[in-house]
């Protein structure tokens, strides 16, 4: 144990971030960089090492908290980063990017403020990388056989740094111009600096990995020929088709999917666009969506130079406090105040558009809302709450639908959906077709990167059973597992 009375006499304390006036002027984190190293120590030392740690249980992936935060205490940043990456391939990408279901977990959290497990994480990582812990790791020998991932989120870099690493030659295809999917142009710089991935590319490459990057299997490469050329396939290639909005006025120019508008700002940061083609500047922006995607583009916007941001959310606007039906260690839908919504911008609940409306050029100018309340189960508008705001620049932002159909890979493989249009799969992540396994999205349908990164070690897995007959690769989930919610 850390520290015994660490959780009795220091209080939680978090990241400090950067002046808004000062973040919004860049794409930088938006974090204080060297911040948490002076208070991380003690922070970890709030852990009370429970005999039954239910972070376990909250973490798809089952890391080693306990463990690791007892490093972080007594400032054994090797050790530390030796734990943290024995159950997680790529930690700062968690340690920044995830929502911490461990920390609703954290039985310190049942009667107090939970340890700030997730700075933790980030803190040891960033350590790491500091000193030179993290090195490529290559096999001690090939397997002969070939395997490839279509997809490079992280679900299909973890299966493949995992596949590499146990001695396959491992291939990742990827159709954008770059590697990382939507870690690369689907979350904005400020929340997480490119250079984190980039990095882990790098030391991918190392270990023996190749990348094919520009490559659509389905469009560029027919994926039965695929099957054919490798011994076997990983089907890591997201949930990627945006949920729209059908009513009047969806065509005018200027409404958007958040995935049209985000990478395009992300493509700008990488050097590709000296301005993107779809811009806040100067412009009542409106939002359609109240959760990550949409704080995403909240915080682009304000980046942009947007006259006004307002996001728009369909449901009501959650409690501060848990529910009684989201008791611990559930994970509980709380009202939460994202970096982007420090900056600005106003958030309205409980309301629904009802149409667009557009200038004589076609360009949306307005949007149209009514408020919208539950009763007896079912969503509808409340009479006489109808308004109008403006609007020059409209993001959906309303989740996602499934994995992509229209590109041909569902069909040229002939895989089988299930019933929520995700390809289905077994215990082993293996499809209908042999020796075709999914992960991520486009099995278990959208969720959080965390999830994704224990998708891609488990079918993982499975692939090296399916080539060799046996592994000794860890699966912390199994295909059915859900998040601890009610």
């Amino acid at each position: 144990m850390a520290d015994p009375k660490g959780f009795l006499t220091t209080g939680r304390e978090v990241a400090e971030t950067r002046p808004v006036g000062e973040r919004v002027k860049d794409w930088n984190e938006v974090y204080v960089p060297g911040s948490l190293l002076p208070i991380i120590s003690k922070q970890a030392g709030r852990c009370m090492d429970c005999g039954i740690p239910f972070c376990h249980n909250g973490c798809p992936l089952g890391n080693l908290i306990p463990e690791w935060n007892d490093y972080a205490y007594r400032e054994d940043w090797s050790a530390a980063s030796e734990r943290l990456h024995a159950t997680n391939n790529f930690p700062e990408f968690t340690g920044r990017l995830c929502p911490a279901p461990c920390e609703s977990a954290c039985v310190l959290g049942i009667n107090q403020s939970a340890v700030t497990i997730k700075n933790v994480e980030v803190s040891i990582i960033d350590k790491a990388w500091g000193n030179g812990d993290v090195t490529p790791q290559p096999p001690e020998r090939l397997s002969g056989k070939t395997v490839a991932v279509i997809g490079s989120g992280p679900a299909g870099l973890a299966a493949a740094q995992q596949l590499t690493r146990a001695g396959h030659t491992v291939a990742v295809y990827e159709r954008a111009d770059r590697i990382g999917g939507l870690l690369r142009y689907g979350i904005p710089e400020f929340k997480m600096e490119k250079s984190h991935i980039n990095r882990r590319i790098e030391q991918m490459r190392a270990e023996g990995t190749k990348f094919r990057t520009e490559t659509e299997i389905g469009r560029d490469i027919d994926a039965a020929k695929l099957r054919r050329r490798y011994d076997a396939v990983v089907i890591a290639a997201g949930a990627t088709v945006s949920r729209d909005l059908p009513v009047p006025g969806r065509e005018l120019n200027g409404v958007h999917f958040a995935m049209e508008y985000l990478p395009l700002a992300n493509k700008v940061q990488e050097g590709d666009l000296t301005v993107s083609p779809i811009t806040a500047e100067g412009k009542h922006v409106v939002v359609i969506g109240g959760g990550d995607t949409g704080a995403d583009c909240v915080g682009t916007a304000h980046r942009q130079g947007a006259l006004s941001v307002t996001q728009l959310e369909i449901m009501p606007r959650p409690g501060e406090d848990r529910n009684a039906n989201q008791p611990w260690p559930t994970f509980p839908m709380l009202y939460k105040v994202t970096s982007a919504h420090e900056e600005g911008g106003e958030r309205v609940y409980s309301v629904s558009t009802t149409h667009f409306e557009g200038d004589e050029d076609g360009t949306v100018q307005a949007l149209h809302l009514v408020e919208v309340e539950f009763k007896d189960g079912k969503l509808e508008q409340k009479p006489g709450t109808e308004r109008r705001i403006p609007a020059q620049l409209v993001t959906l932002a309303m989740g996602f639908t499934g994995t992509d159909q229209a590109n041909g890979l569902v069909q040229q493989f002939g895989l089988e959906l299930d019933e929520r249009g995700n390809v289905a799969r077994d215990a082993d992540y293996a499809t209908n077709v042999g020796g075709v396994f999914v992960a991520g999205d486009a099995g278990r349908g959208q969720s959080l990167i965390v999830w994704a990164i224990a998708e891609g070690r488990s079918a993982a897995r499975g692939v090296d059973r399916f080539l060799t007959g046996a592994s000794a690769l860890p699966a912390p989930i199994r295909p059915t597992d859900r998040s601890l919610m009610v």
